[in-house]
């Protein structure tokens, strides 16, 4: 009679796997959306965000390697004054986890946003300021430029010249052999115009 072969071990769980069995008391999808932004996209600063609405619902926030969106006029503006995206500080971005086949409404959509903090809010910009790395002969002309750009950015937000809020969609594959990916959209309130080439 042949000897039974063993059963092989169990492996070990996954990093991700770990994560979500840490913080049980929070959604897995929002887990699972956090440590894909921490460790697939390099974000920094993470938190979670329960938002008061009449519906459940989990933000998770964080400041990106670099720039997610940048509104057409604003690039213009750049442009026009010789600013590049490295010279400009990051704002916080909120993503929004939610899972494929996920019912949304316009109801739910706007009391998302209708809890969003107003763009260039304090506490949404990076903890680093650019103007530390603008130094030598350039260094005060570029000053100057960053001062009137941030300026007429802060302006820009209040008469929503530069578009309203805006967040990134996280939509995570967990469907019949789903394999988990997440793929982000960018959502804005409102209209913004089109570009023009």
């Amino acid at each position: 009679m042949a000897k039974p072969t063993p059963s092989p071990p169990i492996p070990n769980p996954s990093a991700l796997t770990t994560f979500i069995s840490s913080r049980p008391t929070t959604s897995a999808t929002t887990l699972q959306v956090l440590h894909n932004l921490q460790y697939q996209h390099l974000w920094t600063s993470l938190k979670i965000h329960d938002l008061q609405t009449a519906f459940p619902i989990s933000l998770v926030s964080g400041l990106p390697p670099h720039r997610v969106y940048t509104h057409p006029d604003e690039q213009l503006y750049m442009v026009e004054h010789g600013l590049r995206e490295e010279d400009i500080e990051l704002d916080r971005m909120f993503v929004l986890p939610t899972v494929q086949g996920e019912p949304w409404s316009l109801e739910k959509m706007a009391a998302v946003f209708d809890a969003l903090p107003n763009i260039g809010e304090e506490g949404l910009r990076s903890e680093t300021q650019p103007s530390d790395a603008v130094q030598g002969s350039a260094g005060a002309d570029k000053a100057a430029k960053l001062a009137e750009y941030y300026e007429y950015r802060a302006k820009g937000h209040r008469t929503k010249e530069w578009g309203g809020k805006r967040l990134l969609l996280a939509m995570i594959d967990k469907g019949m052999g789903g394999e988990g990916t997440v793929v982000y959209y960018v959502v804005q309130e409102g209209t913004v115009k089109p570009r023009q080439n």
